[in-house]
């Protein structure tokens, strides 16, 4: 037995078997870490809110918070680009264009200069489809900017719109913001629940999922398509991409989906979603638990519910935010750790 050790340590005048074997353990860590900070790093992140003192704003002030916010937490140059997705705002002249889709015999809008345009078109992008990015009449995948998951404030589209017209040269016209007095909720008002939506296409609908993916009517192809979802994922691997985006970020797409839908969607909503997009494999949904209704009650039901941000009635699970279940769940594995 001991000249089997001393066999294995040492042959012959030679380093140690060992010190060779741990040196090429040694050598290969080293090639993987030097391959592995060769690669790109990316890490998503959510946009930073920041507070503005409107007293001291002034219009060029307004109209860099109006440029950080249109590439920032409005992801507008997310499709406006050279990458052919959305007219490329950045290298155009925004306040001429606006006047030449004013005088175009297709506009249908209710804008009469360019800043009641400009915010036209952030609340109300179906209202007037460009030439070349679909037909008019046709539903705009540009999510409207004011409602989940984007939510800019009239003081941050304010800024947006002071941007664009200024850009290029142009004179801003928007308004200063000045500080308004806080608007108290009536106790009637706050004691009412907000209202579940009714079906999975209007929770897609509501939380701008149509923006970004390829499911329902939409054709984006901003990130994954999912009217075939169901066939490549899990029903848990779907739950997770939406309360956890960033845990797996599917390949070939940035990582900008938004990271707060557990706090936007109830438990019911998020389980109809998830029911939804796993029974959706390339052909019609047709399902005992959930029933495909028209794009257009969907979206009716989607604008009628309000956005889920709070908290509401104890008696079913499945009316509260996801978020709050997520962090009873937590409550109660740590205190069952405790006993």
């Amino acid at each position: 037995m001991e000249v089997t050790q001393e066999k294995f340590i040492k042959e012959e005048g030679d380093l140690p078997i060992i010190v060779k074997v741990l040196s090429f353990m040694l050598f290969m860590i080293l090639v993987f870490t030097g391959i592995s900070n060769l690669l790109p790093q990316v890490e998503g992140q959510a946009p930073k809110d920041t507070k503005v003192d409107l007293g001291a704003l002034t219009m060029e002030s307004y109209i860099a918070m109006g440029e950080t916010l249109f590439s920032g937490k409005g992801t507008c140059t997310l499709c406006h680009n050279n990458m052919g997705r959305a007219p490329d705002i950045p290298i155009m002249d925004m306040e001429a264009t606006a006047i030449e889709r004013l005088k175009d015999p297709q506009y249908k809008g209710k804008a009469k200069d360019s800043e009641s345009y400009f915010q036209e078109s952030m609340i109300a992008p179906s209202e007037y489809i460009v030439a070349g990015f679909g037909k008019q009449g046709d539903t705009s995948t540009m999510p409207i900017i004011n409602k989940a998951p984007i939510e800019l404030t009239e003081v941050e589209m304010g800024a947006i719109v002071a941007y664009l017209q200024a850009k290029d040269g142009g004179q801003p016209t928007v308004e200063l913001p000045t500080d308004a007095p806080a608007i108290e909720a009536s106790p009637a008002a706050s004691a009412e629940p907000p209202k579940p939506t009714e079906n999975a296409q209007a929770v897609l609908i509501k939380n701008a999922c149509t923006a970004c993916h390829a499911v329902l009517e939409s054709p984006s192809t901003i990130g994954p398509e999912l009217k075939a979802v169901g066939s490549r994922l899990s029903k848990e691997e779907i739950r997770q991409s939406i309360i956890n985006p960033s845990a797996v970020i599917a390949e070939g797409y940035p990582p900008i989906m938004p990271p707060d839908f557990a706090d936007k969607m109830m438990v019911r909503e998020l389980e109809m979603v998830v029911d939804f997009l796993y029974a959706s494999k390339g052909s019609a949904i047709n399902t005992d638990t959930e029933k495909a209704e028209p794009v257009e009650e969907a979206k009716k039901q989607a604008t009628d519910a309000e956005v889920v941000d709070g908290s509401v009635t104890d008696t079913m699970a499945a009316d509260t935010p996801v978020e709050d279940q997520i962090e009873n769940k937590q409550d109660t594995t740590e205190q069952k750790g405790k006993e």
